[in-house]
């Protein structure tokens, strides 16, 4: 009983000697937490869509040579506007972050699955191997046809005139009967004055 406690203690012991010696060395060079954000409300095929990305720092020294690459843009479905589906960044200083945009424009309409970024960095100056990581995933959303999004969301200006066209005999005729009566009484009430 007492060796088993004895062992027990040894092993608590050395637990916590290799946790220290394991969160020394996480908290030497960086960390990042990589965020992937579509940035549209509607997501309408041949609109564009707005992607940002944002690294943030949370080590302890700034990260080096740090590549952002997203190949979930195909381009049979999207076409690339502006930025750069691979960005790279010389350097990160701790607790700051960076970001950048990419816009595409969806091809069609459908469902779409936003994978995650990966992440290639060094911790430190003198890594011998560079730190893998992944963005978040924004998952799946569906674009909506043009057609269906000018429905909902167009000023409508043709349904409008037509409106106005097929509106106007029901207001002119009546305008115009009571013009012409309106001038009649006119005529007759100046007439029966002069006598």
């Amino acid at each position: 009983m007492k060796c088993q406690f004895l062992l027990f203690v040894a092993a608590a012991v050395l637990m916590a000697v290799c946790g220290e010696e394991e969160q020394v060395q996480q908290d030497e060079g960086a960390r990042l937490l990589v965020s992937k954000n579509v940035h549209n409300k509607y997501l309408v095929e041949n609109m564009d869509v707005i992607v940002k990305y944002t690294v943030f720092n949370i080590g302890s020294s700034a990260a080096l040579e740090v590549e952002i690459t997203d190949n979930s843009f195909d381009p049979d479905n999207f076409a690339h506007v502006s930025g750069e589906l691979s960005a790279r960044v010389d350097r990160v200083p701790p607790n700051t972050n960076v970001t950048h945009t990419v816009v595409v424009r969806p091809r069609k309409a459908g469902y779409f699955n936003f994978t995650s970024a990966e992440v290639l960095y060094r911790r430190k100056e003198d890594a011998p191997m560079l730190q893998v990581a992944a963005s978040s995933e924004p998952g799946m959303a569906f674009f909506t046809s043009y057609k269906e999004y000018n429905k909902k969301f167009s000023s409508h200006v043709v349904d409008w005139a037509a409106f106005a066209v097929m509106t106007l005999p029901s207001l002119a005729i009546p305008f115009g009967l009571w013009f012409s009566s309106k001038h009649k009484y006119e005529k007759l009430s100046k007439g029966s004055k002069k006598h």
